[in-house]
């Protein structure tokens, strides 16, 4: 019996070729789609899952305003406290600092992004295999190093590299100890080379508290309450913090992340380890099911009008004895073959379509054809679509008189019109939805890269201060382009537009208590090298020689916090509680605001002070000098950091750093909108298909008795347009409502105009109109003869 049904749906699938391609094809992307996201979803949830102790390690956090993202870094004497302190409840301890630095062999140096100098336990806390060393003294040695594969060959080609040596930042010999496979994508932790940590443990900079650069990991007992230990971390930090927290007025606070929760905490400049978002995560999820009911939608609907074609098929198979079952068997089985062809497809698909998707997301998803879950996953699928799709047809099918069904006199009634109708209008409004979320993301991002930022970004280069060779010569390294004609201005500073501002606490004059602002450390040049404007007072100048120790500039929002107008904030005094000991610095110039943050934030008071706490360089070239004014600068880079490649960008890149996820939102949205009128579209040919042959005689008539071409168009319009002109109506308030959500993750937005909705109506009613115009257009022209003849 069951080969007798899989042998009358393959006929059914071949005698109804267009249908068949049709559903084919929309099951097909749909699934394709969601294969993709349940791959990537698969990635997600599974970072940092792969390491055998996860379930007791944490990473300790650092905070200290409950409305501010907690601080991963802390310095090196917390973890040896808290092993200390609480012997028994933590077991062991790892800190990890991530950084970069010159490494060379022989001729070959490269500056490396992933260089991680740990604790020695790094290897014995996670689970990163080695090929090569033993975990528990690979880094016991202070002149040792691990190499992931990749990094091995990229200094050694295939010879072995253990016992090799290399240089580190031209002052520090390394041995190779050890080789580590590279981390996999689902890791937070992302390393090139891992350097011990002891060969800074007698530095004194190691030693200070407040001196915080490096993420502690802590390995709790089995039996420890992770809750219980947070609450006893007050009277901890007022052991060790309490002088400094009663100095500044600031109360620090420690809580401790979950290994597999880090990967999904709120990024930002103060963790340089790979993060993702859940909100994009059940973005894609959502987008994903949407298509696929759009196509499954299709099917039903295709189905279902193909009905009365296959009453006299019913008829006869109950008259010879079929039960109920057995029909609405043998459909969803036609259903449920269909689906896994669309499957088997969809499988085929991935392969081409996977590098596309990695594309869009920045990194390569890990595919194993091995495990179980895919292909449970496929499975569902197969069965739940073709369920879905199938039963009401099934049931619609099998429930036919056979005296009727046989003389062809079924009437599905108004019912199952209905029933069509209002899947047309779900699936194309889920359609428009998909395109004003698309419009409405594009117009966002247009919005944020057309933004007057309050600085000027162009013909700006930007240079990390990287090095030692590079931080020693910075000076003179601006010093010689100044005397450049094709250099405008250079500036030295702690962080650009966009990059890093650390936030201190202050004490101001007339303010009873500590106050926290953003700070920037720079250089005289730097408000003129960003084309900042100074709203009252003055700039840095060298003709006030005490202005390097005694003056700092803030921005307007930080004078309104004080209670000050920009006139009345000049000449008050200011001090950091953390940066100065004892003196007090006068604030001489107050700056328009400009967005040193990400759009997705409110304006913070900022605090810029001459300094020496120097990252990055700026460098201003004039107009049309752009190709020389970078010649000059290789070539004076080569000259103050010889050893160390020169690498820079552009101020204005910061755009598409800043906005990674949002670029990534825009272009996912883009891709599955058009997919998802695609595959609407496709059902809505089939549905134009069916009823131009159905009134095929009423169209021969109304041509016998005058009407135009055109009016027979507009008829099969009218008819086929009303649920789309519906849907239109129904997913404008809905998407309106969601992307108003959206549009509060920045602190500032674009409004969303009327003719964001008019035009996602547009688009889709002329998609629309295309689609059925070919059917209608055929079935208006044909010759009225030809038609009255037909069966």
């Amino acid at each position: 019996m069951f080969k007798n049904y899989l042998l009358l749906a393959w006929r059914n699938l071949k005698k109804n070729k267009v249908f068949s391609l049709i559903n084919i094809l929309g099951l097909t992307i749909g699934i394709t789609v969601c294969l993709m996201i349940f791959i990537f979803i698969r990635n997600e949830f599974s970072v940092d899952s792969f390491h055998i102790k996860r379930d007791n390690i944490y990473r300790v956090m650092r905070s200290f305003d409950p409305s501010k993202p907690k601080v991963p870094y802390l310095s090196g004497p917390y973890a040896t406290a808290l092993k200390n302190d609480f012997t028994g409840e933590i077991n062991e301890f790892v800190r990890v600092m991530a950084t970069n630095g010159l490494v060379s062999s022989g001729n070959i140096s490269f500056n490396e992004k992933k260089l991680y100098i740990a604790d020695p336990g790094f290897f014995t806390i996670f689970s990163f295999p080695l090929i090569k060393g033993n975990p528990s003294s690979v880094l016991q040695e202070p002149g040792s190093v691990v190499l992931t594969q990749t990094t091995a060959r990229k200094y050694f080609g295939d010879a072995d590299p253990i016992g090799k040596i290399l240089q580190l930042e031209q002052e520090r010999e390394l041995r190779v100890t050890g080789i580590a496979k590279d981390p996999p994508n689902n890791s937070h932790l992302n390393f090139d080379l891992v350097v011990p940590l002891s060969i800074y443990y007698q530095e004194p900079w190691f030693k200070v508290w407040n001196n915080n650069n490096l993420f502690t990991y802590v390995l709790l007992d089995k039996n420890v309450s992770c809750s219980k230990l947070e609450q006893r971390f007050p009277s901890f930090m007022q052991k060790y913090m309490g002088k400094e927290m009663a100095q500044t007025g600031n109360k620090f606070d420690l809580t401790l992340s979950p290994l597999t929760e880090i990967y999904f905490e709120p990024a930002s400049a103060f963790d340089n380890v790979k993060h993702g978002d859940k909100k994009v995560v059940y973005i894609f999820l959502s987008v994903a099911v949407l298509i696929l009911i759009i196509a499954c939608i299709n099917f039903t609907n295709l189905s279902t009008i193909r009905a009365l074609e296959r009453s006299k098929e019913v008829g006869l198979r109950k008259v010879m004895g079929a039960l109920r079952g057995h029909l609405v068997g043998q459909f969803i089985g036609e259903s449920i073959l269909l689906t896994t062809i669309s499957c088997m497809l969809a499988v085929a698909l991935l392969q081409p379509a996977l590098p596309l998707f990695d594309q869009l997301l920045g990194y390569e998803l890990n595919v194993s054809w091995t495990t179980p879950a895919i292909y449970l996953f496929l499975a569902s699928v197969i069965v739940v679509v073709g369920i879905l799709s199938g039963g009401y047809p099934a049931f619609l099918l099998s429930s036919f008189s056979p005296i009727q069904a046989l003389k062809a006199k079924i009437k599905t009634g108004k019912g199952s019109s209905w029933f069509r109708q209002g899947l047309v209008v779900l699936q194309f409004g889920i359609s428009v939805f998909l395109v004003i979320a698309t419009i409405i993301i594009m117009n966002q991002m247009s919005y944020v890269k057309n933004k007057e930022l309050g600085y000027s970004e162009e013909q700006t280069v930007v240079i990390p201060i990287d090095n030692n060779d590079f931080y020693n010569n910075c000076v003179s390294f601006k010093r010689q382009l100044q005397q450049r004609g094709e250099i405008s201005s250079v500036s030295l500073m702690s962080g650009e537009p966009g990059g890093f501002h650390d936030g201190h606490s202050f004490e101001v004059e007339g303010r009873p208590t500590p106050w926290n602002a953003r700070t920037e450390f720079c250089d005289f040049e730097f408000a003129r090298t960003l084309g900042l404007k100074i709203i009252a007072g003055r700039d840095f100048s060298p003709q006030f020689p005490t202005d390097s120790t005694d003056a700092v500039m803030i921005n307007h929002t930080a004078a309104k916090q004080l209670g000050f107008t920009p006139d009345q904030a000049v000449g008050k005094w200011i001090k950091n509680n953390f940066r100065d000991s004892t003196s007090k610095r006068r604030i001489v110039g107050v700056l328009e605001d400009y967005n040193f943050l990400s759009l997705k934030e409110l304006m913070e008071p900022l605090v810029i002070t001459p300094g020496n706490d120097l990252r990055v360089a700026l460098i201003k070239t004039k107009s049309a000098q752009l190709e020389p004014a970078l010649a000059a600068i290789k070539k004076i880079y080569r000259n103050v950091a010889p050893a160390n490649p020169l690498e820079y960008t552009f101020l204005d890149q910061k755009f598409d750093i800043l906005y990674r996820n949002d670029i990534r939102q825009q272009k996912v949205f883009s891709i599955f909108s058009a997919l998802a009128i695609f595959i609407a579209c496709l059902g809505l040919f089939g549905l134009a298909s069916f009823t131009a042959s159905k009134r095929i005689r009423e169209i021969g008539v109304r041509k016998v008795l005058g009407s135009t071409t055109t009016n027979i168009v507009m008829l099969l319009y009218r008819d086929l347009l009303k649920p789309v002109l519906l849907a239109t109506i129904l997913a404008i308030p809905a998407g309106y409502y969601v992307m108003e959500k959206w549009l509060q993750n920045f602190a500032y937005h674009t409004p969303m105009h009327w003719w964001i909705f008019a035009l996602a109506g547009c688009l889709t009613i002329v998609t629309s109109l295309i689609t059925v115009s070919f059917r209608a257009i055929n079935a208006a022209l044909a010759n009225p003869v030809n038609s009255l003849r037909a069966d």
